[in-house]
């Protein structure tokens, strides 16, 4: 059949008509298994490894922080190179088996070395203890883990996606389930992860981490496997022109046209004809935001079109669609900031809190179990009744818009390092009062569910928003936002424990910063909370502005098909658009995504 991939039996140039059993929740189903299985590892030793560099590593408590923060931040930044491969090189599909591979084999030098009291340092009273071989082989490992989990996390969440269609009505609303099931597959493997395997990582006084890092290996490992299996099932998208090559060109050609005067039509600005475009690629129609870089799509006269002299409004489009997600993507980096601080100081404040459930000791890594319940138990609640509930008045697939998920996280997460500050508070008075009869770990649980709850409207608004408004070429690149914001957000935690522990030192009369030392009963940790939380209220505010001025694609109507595609205003964040009228201007008998802008 023309335009069938014969590989993957995937109809480029139709793809819900031709896919030969492929697809769907079942294919999907080989993505939730994996995410669960990774994830179990992966979210035990983000909450541990705070531990692990503290006691085994022998760094002090903001080294420890910071070498969390880092080793996070470092791994969800390199999604774009999953993302960047698996738009234009390689499929998703292998791409996530080539970068699960490193993970694997990164974990599996962590366990070496913890089981390996030769490749331990010996505790020495400074920041950090680790010399020589031994720091090589650290941060070797730690470099390998970084990119491996940074290439699975680029590229399989669209591997996912690209199994539902969205032009077709059922598949949509599909579409729309799969991030939640993504995020509740995730969140049972995290559950395992934080109580199993960090319980007996962590017990024999801190002697077992080794067989947590060889159970996080080997979960991985058959999770990977599991994927490879799969195969037959998949839709695969065959990848396309390097997405980061085609920005490049864009403003390259409009600096380089920037004395030209923009034509007086649209009509005039460079389009490839309709019979010698890709059939897969999809046309948009242009928009008035970002004017500047029209002057790309503008060909001298007599001159032949090349990708250096001349770049199709389609092109130029996706650019704007890109540099309209960018306020988005900055406004969701504190609240991962504020995440960060309850994967390190969090876990540090449980460490000296009463551990006890009745006769059972929990460990103080184990704490985040708390949201993640919470989460198991919200999302098939949210996914099937309320978002059939909502979609009765709001006519959205998805119940209500990504931005106003995004925005509910965004408050929530204000009000977690809120609370957090005042537990802190009761924590280290009563522990001044009294050091011998500590708090319940359990107070933690308010901070720990406020905050699962702003993770579950977030980072599922946030990878679904990514998806559904990147140019189909881009999509592996534009879901991994969702994990770029991560990881500025871990290294502005960095930044921020570093400089408020320099400023705090110069005018505080102790002259010890908030964060100094090990001991939490003598800093200030909750005025650190407070300021995360003041922050993060006026980061909501500053998301409100930009929320409203953003353009969703797709939200233009055409009256007519012979009419020229004209800019509707509808606010983003409080009018949901039915993805099921998502309207197609003809454009020589092809379908051709429209886009809004504002003048």
């Amino acid at each position: 059949m023309q335009g069938e991939n014969m590989e993957t039996g995937y109809d480029i140039l139709s793809p819900s008509k031709v896919n030969n059993g492929k697809g769907g929740f079942r294919a999907a189903s080989f993505v939730f298994v994996l995410a669960a299985l990774d994830n179990m590892g992966f979210v035990a030793n983000l909450v541990s490894l705070v531990l692990y560099f503290s006691l085994k590593m022998h760094f002090d408590l903001s080294s420890a922080a910071n070498t969390l923060t880092n080793l996070m931040g470092s791994a969800f930044l390199l999604s774009i190179v999953g993302g960047l491969i698996s738009d234009t090189y390689i499929n998703r599909f292998k791409t996530c088996l080539i970068f699960g591979f490193l993970e694997v084999l990164a974990l599996s030098m962590m366990t070496i070395q913890a089981h390996d009291d030769n490749l331990l340092p010996k505790p020495c009273g400074k920041s950090s203890c680790i010399r020589g071989g031994i720091a090589v082989y650290f941060y070797a490992s730690l470099c390998i883990l970084a990119l491996g989990i940074g290439g699975v996390k680029g590229s399989l969440p669209a591997l996912g996606a690209d199994q539902f269609d969205a032009k077709n009505p059922k598949e949509a609303k599909g579409l729309a389930s799969y991030f939640n099931w993504l995020l509740l597959s995730t969140v049972v493997g995290s559950s395992i992860g934080v109580t199993v395997i960090v319980w007996f990582a962590t017990n024999k006084n801190n002697q077992n981490w080794w067989k947590g890092f060889l159970t996080c290996a080997i979960g991985s490992a058959v999770g990977f496997i599991f994927l490879a299996v799969g195969k037959p099932f998949f839709r695969l998208q065959v990848p396309r022109e390097s997405p980061l090559a085609r920005i490049i060109q864009v403003v390259v050609v409009a600096i380089k046209n920037r004395g030209l005067s923009l034509p007086a039509s649209t009509s005039e600005l460079y389009e490839i004809n309709e019979k010698d475009s890709d059939p897969a690629a999809q046309k948009i129609v242009h928009t008035n935001q970002f004017r500047w870089l029209d002057k790309a799509a503008i060909l001298h006269r007599n001159a032949e079109p090349s990708p250096w002299k001349v770049c199709t409004i389609t092109q130029v489009e996706e650019v704007k669609v890109l540099t309209r997600m960018l306020p988005i993507i900055a406004s969701t980096i504190l609240l991962n900031t504020c995440m960060a601080q309850l994967q390190t100081f969090s876990v540090q404040q449980g460490y000296r809190m009463d551990p006890h459930l009745g006769s059972f000791q929990v460990p103080a890594a184990s704490i985040p179990i708390i949201p993640l319940l919470f989460m198991i138990i919200l999302i098939p609640i949210y996914d099937r009744l309320f978002i059939p509930f909502i979609r009765n008045f709001t006519k959205h697939p998805s119940g209500i818009t990504q931005l106003q998920r995004i925005g509910v996280g965004l408050v929530l997460s204000a009000v977690s390092m809120a609370v957090a500050g005042v537990i802190e508070v009761k924590r280290r008075n009563h522990s001044l009062k009294n050091p011998l009869k500590p708090i319940s770990l359990f107070w933690l649980a308010f901070q720990y569910g406020i905050f699962g709850i702003a993770d579950m409207f977030t980072l599922v608004g946030s990878l679904e928003f990514f998806y559904k408004e990147a140019p189909t070429g881009m999509r592996s690149l534009s879901t991994s936002f969702t994990y770029i914001s991560q990881s500025f957000g871990y290294f502005l935690s960095s930044v921020f424990v570093s400089v408020i522990n320099s400023v705090t030192k110069r005018i505080a009369p102790s002259k010890q910063g908030w964060l100094y030392g090990q001991d939490l009963d003598k800093n200030n940790l909750n005025l650190f909370f407070w300021f995360l939380a003041i922050l993060s209220g006026l980061n909501f505010l500053c998301f409100l502005y930009f929320a409203t001025w953003y353009e969703y694609k797709n939200n233009a109507k055409v009256a007519d098909k012979n009419a020229v595609p004209t800019s509707q205003s509808i606010n983003p964040l409080f009018k949901a658009v039915a993805e099921e009228d998502l309207p197609k201007a003809v454009n020589g008998g092809s379908a051709v995504e429209l886009t809004n802008g504002k003048d």
